[in-house]
Formats: structure tokens, sequence, C-alpha cells
């Protein structure tokens, strides 16, 4: 058997956030919500430096205008995917 692999919670926030970015399948979605909801009103939520260093960032992103809106986005996607 091999070594045990223990994740910190920081780690697992990401995989988690990583995963969730890619569901689209809103009933699922609503549920995960209504798990989320229920421990972070058993106390006040605290970001992680890892949170605060990602808000930060995208913060900068939008303040340089380094951003482009949803449809922007979905364009360039379709544009992709139809050129494969």
């Amino acid at each position: 058997m091999g070594k045990r692999f223990v994740m910190s919670t920081v780690e697992l926030r990401h995989i988690i956030t990583e995963h969730l970015s890619h569901i689209d399948d809103a009933s699922f979605l609503k549920a995960i919500k209504t798990i989320i909801e229920s421990k972070v009103s058993e106390g006040e939520y605290k970001l992680s430096d890892f949170q605060k260093k990602r808000i930060d960032s995208a913060r900068n992103e939008l303040k340089q205008k380094k951003t482009i809106s949803h449809n922007e986005l979905q364009k360039e996607i379709d544009q992709w995917l139809n050129t494969k």
C-alpha cells in the first residue's frame, strides 16, 4: 500500500471550485448551494488567503479592463469549437 495523500482544506476548496465551474445542472447546483448555506449559517464565513488573493486578482483585472462579457466569451468558445 502506498502513502495516503491528505489534502488541505485550501486544496479541497480549490478542487471543488474548479469542478463546480464546469457543472451546468441547475438542480444539482441548487442542492450544493443548500448544503453550503446550511454550513455557512452555522457561523461567520471567513475567506481563506487563497480566496482573498483570487478576489483581489479579479478586481485588478476588472480595473484594468482585462475582462470580456459573457456573450463575447461564448462567441470565442463557439468559434474555437467550430474550428476543431
